[in-house]
């Protein structure tokens, strides 16, 4: 009988990731000293959160003998590029269902463009049959795929997030993250120490993402875990949609230190941690970690 093949071995991950200090006046002036959870260089092409909530699903797919793999995702979904990057390394199909049918009818932006390439056929659907997602996969022609929710977020992938959390124990007062589903924060949270606390900044408005981390907690974990919070109101207008004047601060930190910003996530998080500051919801002397999620 054939071995199943080992997704660590094939794609290769290098955590724990890197935590650097980064020198930033206007944290300093306020006592908090800042650092960055370089998630984004723990794979060339799953960075950050989007490897450690695929990798527990990738090993179940294939411990299952699950044919390919079916997920979801919007027109500018990271997690769907993650995954079809994931299905050519393993060599599994993947297909991908997006949200909005008249994507089928434009040319394809970059980001679906770059998951077509990578050998995902994907599956658009209307934004009101994309809400309830449960037959979809079937509809797609992938009923027998191994199928991942979402932004990747289920009680598998919070065991992945866990580990992050692990990996700044000893490292930090403060962990913050961007929020797209709410998985990585939930999972963070469990995996930081006593006296270690949780902050996740939603990239979406709508004020849902408390009950979805809280179910995906009690998913995972059988219960609430880990002292977190969610920080509402740094949207800038809802997903994907990146103002002036939030591209101009992500130039502005880029130059500073010398690390490109990511726009949809990166960006919403490092100025809503910059407001943050300014209005003393830190104490002087506490360590600040950014988790830096994904790149450019």
């Amino acid at each position: 009988m054939e071995r199943p093949i080992d997704p660590d071995l094939i794609l290769r991950p290098r955590p724990p990731s890197p935590l650097r200090e980064v020198r930033d006046e206007r944290f300093e002036r306020h006592g908090v000293r800042l650092l960055l959870k370089r998630d984004d260089l723990v794979h060339p092409e799953l960075p950050g959160n989007k490897w450690r909530k695929l990798a527990p699903n990738l090993r179940a797919a294939v411990a299952g003998g699950y044919p390919g793999l079916v997920t979801f995702g919007g027109a500018y979904s990271n997690h769907l590029r993650a995954t079809a990057a994931a299905g050519r390394l393993l060599g599994m199909a993947t297909v991908g269902i997006v949200r909005g049918d008249e994507l089928a009818r434009r040319p394809l932006n970059e980001s679906l463009a770059r998951c077509a390439a990578d050998g995902m056929r994907l599956h658009f659907v209307s934004r009101s049959a994309y809400r309830d997602k449960a037959g979809l996969p079937a509809e797609a022609g992938a009923g027998d795929a191994y199928v991942i929710p979402e932004g990747g977020s289920n009680a598998l992938a919070l065991t992945g997030c866990a580990e992050l959390g692990r990996e700044l124990r000893g490292g930090c007062d403060v962990a913050a993250v961007a929020c797209g589903t709410g998985g990585t924060l939930a999972g963070l949270a469990a995996g930081l120490d006593a006296g270690q606390r949780a902050v996740g900044v939603p990239v979406v408005g709508g004020g849902f993402l408390e009950a979805e981390i809280r179910s995906l907690q009690t998913a995972a974990f059988g219960g609430p875990a880990g002292d977190w919070s969610l920080a509402e109101g740094f949207a800038h207008g809802g997903y994907a949609r990146v103002p002036e004047a939030l591209s101009a601060f992500a130039a502005d930190f880029g130059a500073r230190h010398g690390l490109p910003v990511e726009r949809i996530y990166v960006a919403k998080l490092l100025w809503a941690l910059l407001a943050l500051t300014r209005e003393g919801a830190f104490p002087e002397g506490t360590t600040l970690a950014a988790v830096v999620t994904g790149r450019p």
